[in-house]
């Protein structure tokens, strides 16, 4: 059988992504979970639980099942496959902290998770409380979302001290990576600290910038109503720390997909980064607007690389939709551009990025 000359190139550029990563080609995911007592603050149910996802290259052969969102007979998101609880292949892995968009999951960007896995990382994703697609999404989930930084920490800090997992991580190699929101929260684990007040400037000067508008997937979380919320007794004490430095120690590089609430951070703060930061956007971005959040970053951190991709939207980035959201959610799921092209495109990058960052 021959193969045209195209679908071969792509086909050794992904052996080629895979071998010089170190993977097997076999994603493995596991569960876990830990305690952190700003998630009670912030989970619809008062839980101190902090969920997070490994993914990590499994050894050839594992048996790898399919990943979906949403009921197993009629999912609403395809994310991809892995093999769950199979054993881990290498020793140490260069090792990534993955977050999360608004009202996301872990599982939503286990497109991303698998894929690195598979080219030899290991990958800790997390459920941010009160602001995933999981659990019901509160008010103090959106508002108090410098804390995301905080959940990173600890889902790191709890997968070294499993001891299936502490002879493979390898804190010398550390990078993360966020979408959305998550990108926000890969800037404050990488040491930019925000200003509140900043932000709620802007917001007020550009009311119909996407990231001050209400989101689709928390309708009722007006500014109005953060503000109000921030103002409670409940979250006050909390939101006197919102300008606190939250840098996990040891983050080496940084990749951003589609970053929103770029405006949080002085410029300042952005141009004292040291690591190497990499950015991919799409131009048709209207929640998180390139100009405001992602063209502004790279502006402003020294050396970053910034990537745009025509007609690409901003939930190009979620995994792919099954027929039953292809129905059910338009909004997130109609695309001028194939996600699959998408985000073939956003994992060679990241491969690329964190291969060079993080020798």
């Amino acid at each position: 059988m021959h193969l045209p000359a195209a679908v071969l190139g792509l086909i050794l550029m992904a052996c080629s992504v895979i071998a010089n990563a170190g993977g097997t080609g076999v994603a493995g995911e596991r569960h876990g979970t830990t305690t952190l007592a700003s998630a009670a603050v912030r989970d619809a149910q008062q839980r101190d639980t902090l969920r997070y996802t490994v993914w990590y290259p499994a050894p050839a052969g594992s048996d790898e099942t399919a990943l979906v969102i949403g009921p197993p007979d009629a999912p609403l998101f395809e994310v991809g496959r892995a093999a769950m609880d199979a054993p881990i292949a290498g020793g140490r892995l260069p090792t990534l902290l993955l977050s999360h968009g608004n009202g996301g999951s872990a599982r939503m960007m286990g497109w991303l998770g698998t894929g690195l896995a598979r080219a030899g990382y290991l990958v800790i994703a997390v459920d941010h409380p009160g602001n995933n697609g999981a659990d019901p999404m509160t008010l103090p989930g959106s508002v108090l979302s410098w804390l995301r930084a905080d959940d990173l920490r600890a889902a790191l800090a709890a997968v070294q001290a499993d001891p299936a997992f502490a002879a493979h991580i390898d804190p010398e190699r550390l990078g993360v990576a966020g979408f959305s929101a998550g990108g926000y929260t890969a800037l404050l684990a990488a040491g930019a600290r925000p200003d509140l007040q900043r932000l709620l400037a802007f917001c007020g000067a550009h009311p119909d910038d996407g990231v001050c508008r209400p989101q689709q997937e928390a309708a009722t979380h007006t500014m109005d109503a953060r503000l109000a919320a921030a103002a409670s007794p409940a979250l006050a004490p909390w939101v006197q720390h919102a300008n606190d430095p939250r840098a996990i120690p040891g983050v080496r590089a940084v990749f951003l997909l589609a970053p929103a609430i770029v405006q949080a951070f002085p410029p300042g703060q952005l141009a004292a980064l040291r690591q190497p930061v990499s950015i991919m956007l799409g131009e048709a971005d209207t929640v998180a607007p390139p100009q405001s959040n992602g063209e502004a970053a790279q502006a402003s951190i020294a050396g970053a690389e910034l990537q745009r991709l025509p007609g690409v939207g901003h939930y190009d980035f979620l995994s792919a939709c099954a027929p039953a959201g292809l129905r059910q959610l338009p909004a997130l799921c109609a695309t001028a551009v194939p996600k699959a092209d998408t985000q073939r495109q956003a994992l060679e990058t990241a491969v690329r990025f964190f291969g060079q960052s993080l020798r």
